[in-house]
């Protein structure tokens, strides 16, 4: 019995110092996020989180379309801009027909962007950037720490 114990507590240790350092390690990436600006002036578009560390960033947003203010363009052209005005990349957007309300997230590789301007266009007329892999969402965290655990045990 008292080594059964004695393992339970082991198991809690692992399993406390797991969550508690995935706690930290969410916390300082998410502490290296700065807001960056935005220049233009499409009130369609709004951008609810854009933020940028020194070698990637994210955007979330929402486009709105009512029958008096379409968005009349195929895709939306999101540039990226350096402090220095250099343009570092270039993401579009598909803007869906008929959705009076569409959500979208961008996570790009770039390295110190500063701003962003949002244009309309109908064609892709420059090479996209490469886009990082979204998030993990809640399960999906949960079911990969269910896993790494039963591995190692």
């Amino acid at each position: 019995m008292d080594r059964l114990k004695t393992f339970l507590i082991y198991t809690l240790i692992v399993v406390g110092f797991f969550i508690f350092s995935e706690f930290l390690i969410n916390v300082s990436l998410n502490t290296t996020y700065k807001t960056i600006g935005r220049k233009d002036n499409l009130t369609q578009v709004q951008i609810y989180q854009a933020e940028a560390t020194k070698v990637n960033g994210r955007m979330k947003g929402t486009i709105y379309q009512t029958q008096e203010n379409p968005i009349e363009a195929k895709y939306l052209q999101v540039d990226f801009y350096s402090a220095r005005n250099v343009k570092l990349g270039t993401k579009y957007i598909e803007v869906e027909k008929g959705k009076e309300e569409q959500e979208f997230e961008l996570y790009f590789r770039l390295n110190n962007v500063n701003y962003y301007d949002i244009s309309r266009t109908n064609e892709k007329t420059q090479t996209e950037m490469e886009l990082l892999p979204a998030d993990l969402t809640k399960p999906e965290i949960i079911v990969g720490t269910i896993f790494a655990i039963l591995m190692f045990m």
